[in-house]
């Protein structure tokens, strides 16, 4: 699975590098940002699945640095970090663009699952999915194989993947697969049905099989 990727934006020197530490322990990629102007230009010039920034930063201040990105059309989901914890000032920052915010000092364990909560939302709304070292493109209803080549996708077989590779590490019941992807239908043998289709396709490893239980994500 590719690395995820994130952006920290924190002027706090020791806290920017301890965070940036514990989250590539986490198996994220990290880029850390120490202003308001080094963030901006990363966020611009980079693609991120999640964004953690600080509120009060030097150059550029943490709430109009988010502005200016969704201005831009940055739609990746933001953590604002903050040391004002009065009702005013979450507001602002929820008005501004963020999808959460969190008070200083926070408990790690918290911030570790309010980030992988933003993460998964993104992968949720996202068009482009990694699978492994390949790539699905669920707009254009492609996987792009780690050979370069290129494999098209029914829009049953593509809503089926898109399912599995938004939560890559979740096991899914044939059930809960039926009722999500093929709405309507009354028997959970067409979940079966799909999994053969893609594994025909693309490999038997694409789809795991745990047993008792149902699918999840495999490997390209």
């Amino acid at each position: 699975m590719p690395s995820r990727r994130l952006l920290l934006v924190e002027d706090d020197r020791e806290l920017g590098h301890m965070l940036a530490d514990l989250f590539t322990e986490q198996g994220y990629t990290v880029d850390l940002a120490p202003d308001g102007q080094r963030g901006l230009h990363l966020g611009l010039s980079r693609t991120y699945d999640v964004l953690i920034v600080d509120r009060g930063l030097p150059t550029l201040d943490g709430i109009d640095l988010l502005r200016r990105l969704r201005r831009q059309g940055v739609t990746v989901p933001v953590l604002v970090l903050t040391a004002f914890g009065s009702v005013a000032e979450r507001v602002a920052g929820l008005d501004a663009g963020a999808e959460d915010y969190l008070v200083k000092p926070f408990d790690i364990d918290e911030l570790l699952a309010r980030v992988r909560a933003l993460h998964r939302r993104n992968l949720d709304h996202a068009s482009l999915l990694p699978l492994g070292a390949g790539w699905l493109d669920a707009e254009s209803r492609v996987v792009r194989l780690p050979t370069g080549e290129q494999v098209a996708l029914s829009g049953q077989e593509c809503r089926l993947l898109s399912a599995l590779a938004a939560r890559p590490r979740q096991v899914h019941t044939r059930t809960s697969l039926r009722q999500r992807v093929f709405d309507g239908a009354e028997k959970e043998s067409i979940v079966d049905t799909y999994v053969y289709y893609l594994r025909n396709k693309l490999g038997s490893e694409v789809v795991s099989t745990v047993r008792g239980v149902g699918y999840r994500l495999g490997s390209l």
